[in-house]
């Protein structure tokens, strides 16, 4: 059974996700604006996150951002539109980590949140720290350093870390990458996403990007992680 914060406006959605959930086991708690929502995921307690991107007062973008400028690593799944695919992308840098396009069904968000909330599960049950080389990750608090120094990686930066760390030593493909780290149905699904994302951070976590030991380009695959 999971706490499960539903952060939208339009009061029928807000009810019918509710009703769902309480029936899948799901505890709810459900709030109407965004200034409510940042206010009951403060407090704790909160297993996963529901979030409109229009909200009256703060839009979900900014109480995503927020959350996360705080600290807080509690999963987000975004609801946007089919009008708003810069939302999608802004969502996801903001920290979100997962989106679904409204009109959708209740059977497909469910699939969503049961795998944000064991991929966090599996998260949680890890040390909350991992080291390889001279760089040093924080699970809970999304913080990189090297050499005991601040390394400001983007969301998407150190969820493709992240994901390398639980794969370590297996060759990934670009279109596993693409699926496990932007999601299904991620806004210009290209495999050269991939190549840049890993291409910049291998800058800030090699020695050398240009002869990688961390993060091994394997020819017409993919990428293995050898931390």
């Amino acid at each position: 059974m999971s706490r499960i914060l539903i952060v939208e406006d339009d009061r029928s959605l807000a009810t019918a996700l509710s009703e769902g959930l309480q029936y899948e086991g799901h505890v709810t708690l459900l709030a109407r604006d965004g200034d409510a929502g940042l206010r009951l995921a403060g407090q704790g307690d909160i297993d996963l996150v529901i979030l409109d991107v229009m909200l009256p007062r703060v839009n979900g973008v900014d109480v995503c951002r927020r959350l996360r400028s705080r600290g807080s690593t509690i999963p987000i799944v975004m609801l946007t539109s089919k009008s708003q695919e810069l939302d999608k992308v802004v969502g996801l840098k903001a920290g979100a980590d997962d989106y679904i396009t409204k009109p959708f069904s209740f059977m497909e968000l469910l699939a969503r949140v049961e795998a944000v909330l064991r991929r966090s599960r599996r998260f949680a049950e890890r040390a909350h720290t991992y080291a390889f080389g001279d760089v040093t990750l924080n699970f809970r608090t999304r913080e990189v350093t090297k050499r005991e120094r601040p390394l400001a990686l983007q969301p998407r930066e150190f969820r493709l870390l992240e994901y390398f760390i639980e794969h370590r030593g297996e060759v990934v493909g670009r279109d596993q990458l693409l699926d496990s780290v932007w999601g299904h149905g991620a806004v210009s699904p290209l495999t050269r996403t991939v190549d840049m994302h890993v291409a910049k951070l291998r800058q800030k976590i090699e020695d050398d990007s240009s002869d990688p030991r961390w993060i091994v380009t394997v020819h017409r695959v993919g990428y293995r992680f050898t931390g």
